[in-house]
């Protein structure tokens, strides 16, 4: 989320997720290039007037290297990696979870992050420093059954329009990565959240408190395929550089 997205088909990840997380990199790499046209059509699926899980923006309980995240559920259109299989797609896949219990985290800009009404930010953490855990939860398959509900490691009682999303992790590797990444955080801005960047905080273990996450720039890519690239809405950043 944040700022233009460096071109590199390397991001750091960790064990079984790293193919998932790879082609999520690549993807956005290639449709903010010269074939944007054609690769947006083949990576990427809008899904139109859906009820969707909205995961941009939320915090998230790790249990046994599952990150379980809050997430808003929203109604409209949204966009994600395609996931085609025989048969369908992720729009087809959170189209069947409506009769089905579950639904589908995609992506569309969070009211929350929005100028000037927003009360977060997108926050960067540096590549050459950041070594935390973050959501990745494009894709990831949420429970009806949570709504109104508790869930470990969140205080409060879900609202009825929020719902829990269980999401893989992602954890950064300073030494080799090529790009930073970005979680959202409160706003105005607090440079004491940037210790989310680092793993003392942001960790994979059982009991953790992280955010969800993105390589920097994915939210401004995704914004532009999926509004027009003159329509994204204008959103808080804290900077500390």
């Amino acid at each position: 989320m944040g700022h233009m997205w460096v071109s590199s088909g390397r991001c750091a990840t960790a064990g079984k997720w790293k193919l998932i997380f790879g082609t999520f990199c690549l993807a956005l790499v290639c449709a903010l290039g010269t074939q944007a046209h054609a690769i947006e059509r083949d990576a990427f699926k809008i899904c139109q007037s859906q009820i969707y899980a909205l995961c941009a923006a939320a915090s998230c309980f790790v249990l046994n290297d599952v990150a379980y995240c809050k997430c808003d559920v929203e109604f409209g259109d949204s966009i994600s990696l395609a996931f085609s299989y025989n048969g369908g797609d992720v729009c087809t896949v959170n189209a069947q979870g409506r009769k089905n219990g579950y639904m589908v985290s995609t992506f569309s800009v969070p009211p929350s992050i929005v100028r000037p009404s927003g009360d977060m930010a997108i926050y960067t953490c540096p590549k050459e420093t950041s070594d935390g855990a973050y959501g990745q939860c494009d894709g990831g398959v949420c429970f009806e059954s949570t709504k109104g509900q508790t869930f470990p490691g969140f205080d409060k009682r879900l609202a009825e329009d929020e719902i829990i999303c269980s999401c893989p992790i992602t954890v950064a590797d300073p030494s080799s990565a090529k790009i930073g990444y970005q979680i959202a955080g409160p706003y105005p801005c607090q440079k004491s959240f940037l210790k989310n960047c680092s793993s003392a905080t942001a960790n994979t273990k059982t009991g953790s408190k992280i955010y969800v996450g993105a390589p920097t720039g994915s939210a401004i890519a995704l914004s532009r395929l999926l509004y027009g690239r003159g329509n994204v809405p204008p959103i808080h950043r804290c900077n500390f550089e």
